[in-house]
């Protein structure tokens, strides 16, 4: 049932229950940025919301970066809200060291992840021979799988990074590393897009609304604290703290010129491999 506040249509969201999304919007969602839009939330997983994004539902959505060619002709990239960063990129994680990947099974989130544009554009520069079978799972089942031996390899995002120890598992290769070291650019890990029909004046006050709830949430951490926690999934406070630490900062603000390239670079060399369909030139403009 669709709700309405001063005559206006609430905007229909839906972000994930990590940390970042929850600290991110946790003002804005509760009410607490003046003249800001009132939302329904709806918690989901990137690999959900990409498709949520690529049937056309809900106003906005935190989806990843390598679904943006499928959907930019209905949604716009916003300028702030989502995820880059350095030294935060998703791992390749074996049972035993120094595996040699090649024609071996590699467990990944999603096919239609920014994780896995990063695996696929590392394993074209590092494995000559080529992975074997990919095996889609959800991301709380690869560390276990990997361990069990269900496959030889997984690809891990967010919070994996400080718990795969926990499994008795290996670092393979990091692939932020690997993209920082090859383009000097950050990562582009999630984005956050709002349907173009709001019109610009919408998406303007949106983008806004979202970067005052981003301030508010640095100006005093200990507010959003319940609401990460509530959504966190039984995670550590330390880690909670940790995977804000490092997908909340300057681009979370601003995408900047950096972002941008960043975004740019990926889809570019992306759709060089056949990864995805090419950007045309307009595509991330905003609004």
């Amino acid at each position: 049932m669709t709700t309405h506040t001063t005559g206006e249509q609430r905007l229909q969201i839906a972000y994930s229950p990590c940390p970042n999304d929850t600290f991110v919007f946790d003002a804005l969602a509760h009410g607490r940025v003046p003249d800001a839009p009132a939302l329904d939330v709806t918690f989901a997983d990137i690999d959900i919301t990409n498709g949520m994004a690529e049937r056309g539902e809900l106003d906005v959505l935190k989806v990843s970066y390598a679904v943006l060619p499928y959907v930019l002709d209905e949604y716009a990239l916003l300028p702030c809200g989502g995820a880059l960063g350095r030294g935060c990129g998703p791992l390749v994680l074996t049972r035993e060291e120094g595996v040699d990947l090649t024609g071996r099974t590699v467990a990944v989130p999603s096919e239609r992840s920014t994780a896995y544009l990063l695996f696929r554009l590392w394993a074209a520069d590092t494995i000559p021979g080529g992975v074997g079978e990919i095996v889609v799972m959800p991301f709380h089942e690869i560390m276990p799988a990997v361990r069990d031996g269900k496959v030889d390899a997984g690809l891990v995002i967010h919070e994996a990074r400080f718990t795969f120890r926990n499994y008795g598992l290996h670092k393979l290769a990091d692939m932020g590393e690997h993209w920082e070291d090859t383009t000097g650019l950050p990562i582009p890990l999630g984005a956050i897009i709002a349907k173009r029909s709001l019109g610009a004046e919408r998406l303007e006050t949106l983008a806004e609304s979202i970067r005052a709830s981003v301030r508010a949430a640095w100006a005093d951490p200990e507010v959003s604290r319940p609401y990460v926690m509530e959504h966190a999934q039984e995670m550590d406070p330390s880690v909670a703290d940790q995977h804000i630490g490092l997908y909340v900062n300057e681009f979370t603000a601003d995408l900047g010129e950096a972002g941008y390239a960043a975004i740019r670079g990926l889809l570019t060399r992306a759709a060089a491999e056949g990864l995805v369909p090419p950007l045309g030139p307009e595509a991330l403009n905003f609004p």
